[in-house]
Formats: structure tokens, C-alpha cells, sequence
């Protein structure tokens, strides 16, 4: 897979080729977004690294030296903005599509003319999960194929009416998907068949499964909230990129000489910013 390689006609050739191919209508055509980016032109130097996770993120959720989960500019909160270097070369690394929602559109419009058939695409990419070991593949793009579904308002076997059961189905097919493409076995497109309800006509994205910013509880880890909450009093909102970058105590002194706080009031500053939160055992206990 090169820049420039025709996605759809790979794909089209691989499944044919398969013996469960070709493919039938009502399949979800599951590709990993590497091919999608490697196609796209997208691999850049491995020296370049950390300036491209810069370029894409718009807010850093947490930062522990080199390593850094942020929220980027297509919504994903991912570590190191998904900038990856597996797969590729060792002196390169590869960036996530700009838009995988509009390379999902593309391949299935280019998917559906060269079959006739009707077909969903979902885009897939490895992500680490909040409070659970290990990694899954989750849907950045998708066309065609229902991404979520809503149960609010149905009624359980008990009688219980859900209120708030969403299941994200994307998500679900892309990590059912990942369990057939392998992570080594230089697989990089899964069908999923018999789930023909979920390819639909409408305008599904995989962005319906980004919570908005304004909804996410969980949008800081521990010590960059309490860096937030310094900031935001001390009247320096606009710093907490810059501040987040700097060694600890460095952003202590950086802090308070932009705030120009003295005596008990840095000191209450400075014991804030040294609390970790990590260490913190707040379980209930009987």
C-alpha cells in the first residue's frame, strides 16, 4: 500500500479472492484506518513525531513526560493524537485521515459502483480505554451503517423502561472486526456479514460517537484538572498547554510569576500543584 493506491479496487480484489467472497449485499466492509492513511499519503518522518501530535491536538487531556493523551482536532481523545509507528517503516510514523467520516463516504460510493451492491464501511483504529487494561479497535469513520443504537424508552423482560442505554455499535463492530484482521497478520480488512439491518442510507458518521466536550466528565486527568483549577483562579486560562509542557516545578514558579501571588497564597498554589491525585485512596469503606 502506497500513496495513491486504489483503496476500493484492493479491497474488491482481496474479497473476491477470499473463499467466503465475493462480496454480497448488506456486508460492513471493516478496513483499518492505516491503509486509509497510507493511500492518503499520510506517513511522515519518525523525527517529526511530537511536532505533528502538537499540530493535531486541541487539548491535552494528560500528560506524564513524553507520553501525552489529547483530544484532537477530529474530536478522538487518543494517545500521542493516534500518531502511530507500527506498520510502517522504523524511521517513519503515519498520522490518522484528516476526515474519516469523508474517507469512509469515498470508499463506500467507490465500493457500491465497481459491486452494485448495497454496503456499509466502517473506518477502524486502536484506542486504550479509561479504567480497562489493554487496547480495542473503535469506529473513527463510517458510511452507511447505523454507529448507534438508542434502546431509551423500550421496556426490558423485568418491565424496567431504559433510560439511557446506548449501544455504540460501531464501536462494536470495529472490535469484533479486529478480532479476525489481527494485529500482525498483515490483515487489514474484515466483512461482517449477516448484519445487513445495520447498512443503511442514512447520513450515520462515526462522529455521533464523540461525546461533546461540554458532556465529558472524564475530559482532564487528575493533575492537569488541578492545573486547570489553578489557572482559571489565578486568571490564566489561556497558559495550560504551555504550563502542561513545562517540568513541575518550573510550572510552579511559571504559574505564580504570571499571577504575582506572594506569602500564603503561593504557598496554598504551590501545595495545590504537588498534589497527586493518584496516590489519593478515596474507596468507601464500610
Amino acid at each position: 500500500m502506497v500513496a495513491g493506491s486504489d483503496v476500493a479496487a484492493l479491497v474488491v480484489a482481496a474479497v473476491t479472492n477470499d473463499p467466503i467472497g465475493p462480496l454480497q449485499a448488506g456486508d460492513i466492509v471493516v478496513v483499518t484506518s492505516k491503509i486509509i492513511s497510507k493511500a492518503a499519503g499520510l506517513v511522515a518522518p519518525a523525527a517529526a513525531r511530537a511536532e505533528l501530535i502538537t499540530a493535531e491536538t486541541v487539548r491535552t487531556v494528560a500528560r506524564r513526560g513524553e507520553t501525552r493523551i489529547v483530544r484532537t482536532r477530529s474530536g478522538l481523545t487518543l494517545a500521542a493524537a493516534g500518531i502511530d509507528n507500527s506498520n510502517v517503516a522504523q524511521d517513519e510514523v503515519i498520522r490518522l485521515p484528516p476526515d474519516s467520516d469523508a474517507a469512509a463516504a469515498e470508499l463506500r460510493t467507490e465500493l457500491e459502483r465497481r459491486t452494485g451492491l448495497r454496503l456499509g464501511v466502517v473506518i477502524s483504529d486502536t484506542a486504550g480505554r479509561a479504567w480497562r487494561i489493554g487496547q480495542t479497535d473503535q469506529a473513527i469513520g463510517a458510511a452507511g451503517v447505523q454507529v448507534v443504537r438508542d434502546y431509551a424508552g423500550q421496556t426490558d423482560a423485568y418491565g424496567n423502561e431504559l433510560q439511557v442505554t446506548v449501544m455504540a455499535v460501531g464501536d462494536e463492530l470495529a472490535a469484533a472486526a479486529d478480532l479476525v484482521k489481527a494485529k500482525l497478520a498483515g490483515r487489514p480488512v474484515a466483512v461482517i456479514r449477516g448484519l445487513g439491518e445495520l447498512v443503511t442510507g442514512s447520513g450515520a458518521r462515526a462522529a455521533q460517537l464523540v461525546r461533546e466536550p461540554e458532556l465529558d466528565l472524564f475530559g482532564l486527568g487528575s493533575q492537569e484538572a488541578v492545573l486547570a483549577a489553578v489557572l482559571s483562579v489565578t486568571g490564566q486560562p489561556a497558559r495550560y498547554e504551555e504550563l502542561l509542557a513545562r517540568e513541575p516545578a518550573d510550572r510552579v514558579a511559571a504559574v505564580l510569576a504570571g499571577c504575582g501571588w506572594t506569602g500564603a497564597a503561593a504557598e496554598t498554589v504551590r501545595a495545590m500543584l504537588a498534589v497527586d491525585l493518584r496516590g489519593v485512596d478515596l474507596s468507601i469503606r464500610p
